[in-house]
């Protein structure tokens, strides 16, 4: 039968390759005001073409994408540029009383209004 040949991960060429991508995504990220680093609506494109660089050289280099040294690089970008990023926490209050107590109500009495129906319907059962 034939052959197949399989092609091993060149973990060194994709090492020495993925730096370019680095070196393009910071300068198309520093065309962006820092102080808007953190919203991913104004730098979307350049970050998408960055991992589309990074997938393209570990593919060249015959290695899947991600993998843990693209992952890695790509952990050490973030850190570089994304590391005063922090999630704002939402702070969760209950609603007012009126509301509240109008939200609990209303599922309790269809509640009852359902069970007085079947129970009504089931005692009339052997008129219908």
């Amino acid at each position: 039968g034939a052959r197949q040949q399989t092609n091993l991960c060149n973990e060194s060429l994709m090492l020495e390759k993925l730096p370019a991508c680095g070196k393009s995504f910071e300068e198309m990220i520093k065309k962006v005001d820092s102080q808007k680093w953190c919203n991913l609506t104004e730098f979307i494109m350049y970050y998408d073409n960055f991992t589309q660089c990074t997938e393209h050289e570990a593919n060249n280099a015959s290695c899947f994408w991600p993998n843990p040294l693209a992952e890695a690089f790509i952990t050490e970008i973030h850190k570089q540029f994304f590391s005063n990023c922090t999630s704002v926490k939402v702070h969760w209050e209950d609603p007012p009383d009126e509301i509240l107590i109008t939200l609990i109500l209303i599922p309790v009495m269809l509640t009852c209004a359902m069970i007085t129906l079947v129970v009504w319907c089931s005692r009339r059962s052997d008129i219908l």
